[in-house]
């Protein structure tokens, strides 16, 4: 019983981890219906401004681990609007595979420059968040993995009090059905698009800073990994889904943990692929997504 929730703890931690990365994902697609590959480097980006801005942290205590994650946030988000108005917002109206090509580009520079201005080698991740661990029922959970537990539901209900409840959510619950109505009614179409990636940056960013500090180390090349599982998390939960992206976050992580505890961590990875490949064979809307609808 100890293995399993201690396998169940682990798996909620990292999928939670995941999720926050997912959100990204699915906020950008819901919206311009566009993968942005480059979000997993965005990821990448944010470890390594936490590590650069970890003094902070040891000079204020808490305060300044809250404020690290503030500027890395805020940084981040900038981040990404410059990215939306340099690499997609000119290809709009431009074929989908254009777009594509662009995000993978500006993914790459991003990687390459995280390269060039940290090096090539991995990275020790700073302790930023207090060491120790609560048992339960012969099981244990580190406090950084109670506190993503904890950020999880926080930033749940955030979010969907954001998208249901202000203006600027509803503008983006209008743009996500239809531009041109949207534009009609309104909707600053260029502002909104620009906050829906400053969302996904903020999230990329929380998700790099607790993969740095549940990993303790980190690389310029790890927004590939986490980025793709985040991708497939997506999928899993049905992508433009925003629920379905936390929810698809913590059933891969799940999955991961108990292949990893039960069978061999050599196969975690294997049947995380296995089961992107069965969804989209049997379902390929995900577990939580909706069919399109096509217009005539």
């Amino acid at each position: 019983m100890s293995t399993f929730l201690q396998q169940l703890f682990n798996g909620l931690t990292i999928g939670s981890i995941y999720g926050f990365i997912a959100l990204g994902y699915t906020m950008v697609y819901g919206t311009l219906k566009l993968i942005n590959f480059a979000h997993g480097d965005m990821v990448t980006l944010a470890a390594f401004l936490a590590i650069t801005l970890s003094p902070l942290a040891v000079s204020y205590g808490t305060l300044g681990v809250l404020l690290v994650m503030l500027i890395v946030i805020t940084l981040t988000c900038g981040v990404a609007i410059l990215l939306e108005y340099f690499a997609y917002r000119p290809l709009r109206a431009a074929p989908r595979l254009s777009l594509i090509v662009s995000a993978l580009g500006a993914g790459l520079i991003i990687q390459n420059a995280v390269m060039l201005i940290w090096g090539a080698n991995v990275k020790v991740f700073p302790e930023l968040f207090p060491n120790g661990m609560i048992s339960i029922a012969g099981a244990s959970i580190t406090y950084l993995g109670l506190f993503i537990l904890i950020l999880n539901a926080l930033i749940m209900f955030a979010l969907s009090m954001f998208i249901n409840k202000t203006r600027m959510g509803i503008a983006i619950r209008a743009l996500s059905i239809d531009y041109g109505t949207a534009e009609l009614m309104g909707v600053n179409i260029n502002r909104t698009i620009a906050i829906v990636f400053a969302l996904g940056g903020a999230l990329g960013a929380v998700g790099g800073i607790l993969i740095g500090a549940s990993y303790t180390s980190v690389s310029f090349a790890m927004g590939f990994d986490y980025g793709i599982k985040a991708f497939v998390a997506a999928i899993l939960g049905g992508i433009g889904s925003i629920a379905g992206a936390m929810l698809g976050g913590l059933i891969l992580g799940l999955i991961y943990a108990f292949s990893a505890g039960y069978i061999s961590s050599i196969w975690a990875d294997t049947f995380t692929y296995l089961i992107l490949i069965a969804l989209i064979i049997f379902k390929p809307n995900g577990l939580f997504g909706q069919a399109a609808v096509q217009k005539v």
